[in-house]
């Protein structure tokens, strides 16, 4: 029990400045929200069980589109595939006895940011780690979005731009440490950073979706580094 504490205070510490990037990001999510014609309740909802701000801006297009339910259910998986990735990875953190409701849980709250501060962090993953994380992060990715439909367009865009700064200053933070204590790792960052420029400037992938190319580069440079540099299970604190 002792342990479950600790690990749900150390995810609400570590989810902090999560919760503070999601909000300002949100927060221009809102406006965009806000022209779809949802009001601040409904936003809430939305954010609370979409916790992706490329699937939401593709949620609230196909609302304005006056689409179907089922084309909305498809943009949204497209859109947020990348997600299935990482839950892939996060599985192998994850102790083999974990309950079907737990796996649930974690695997419902996996975003970019939790998912990295959950792969970096030593260990088998506790899952009361991600409650503590979501318990901060996914309602300030709601209230900003709620927020921001309160708001509408009172704010000059580049007041909010700047606001969402922050998010990618997490992002850092978070690769930083894992390069430093690992060439290998850092090399793969690098790696990646251009294979996703390239990738941007290629007519070829002009028309798949930001997260298609996402899970398209993560299978093919996560699978090269796993085959050329594999990671002992003494290593992972498995």
């Amino acid at each position: 029990m002792n342990q479950s504490r600790n690990a749900f205070t150390d995810g609400i510490r570590d989810g902090m400045p999560v919760a503070l990037g999601y909000f300002a990001v949100a927060f221009s999510l809102g406006i965009v929200a806000k022209k779809a014609g949802l009001n601040p309740v409904q936003g809430f909802i939305s954010s609370m069980l979409n916790h992706a701000s490329a699937g939401e801006y593709a949620e609230f297009t196909v609302i304005m589109g006056d689409a179907p339910y089922i084309e909305m259910a498809v943009v949204i998986l497209i859109t947020n595939m990348r997600y299935l990735l990482m839950s892939c990875a996060l599985s192998q953190k994850i102790h083999s006895g974990m309950s079907l409701i737990h796996r649930f849980l974690v695997g419902f709250g996996i975003t970019d940011e939790i998912f990295g501060i959950s792969i970096a962090r030593p260990g088998m993953l506790n899952p009361y780690y991600n409650y503590g994380a979501m318990a901060v992060a996914l309602p300030g990715w709601a209230m900003g979005t709620a927020l921001g439909i309160v708001a509408g367009n009172i704010l000059p865009v580049s007041v909010v731009s700047a606001l969402s700064v922050a998010l990618y200053g997490m992002f850092i933070a978070i690769i930083i440490p894992a390069a430093k204590q690992s060439k290998i790792t850092g090399g793969v960052i690098i790696v990646s950073f251009l294979a996703s420029f390239a990738v941007s400037r290629i007519s070829l992938f002009s028309r798949m979706s930001d997260s298609m190319k996402i899970s398209l580069l993560t299978v093919v440079i996560a699978g090269l580094a796993a085959a050329f540099f594999p990671v002992n299970e003494d290593e992972t604190g498995g």
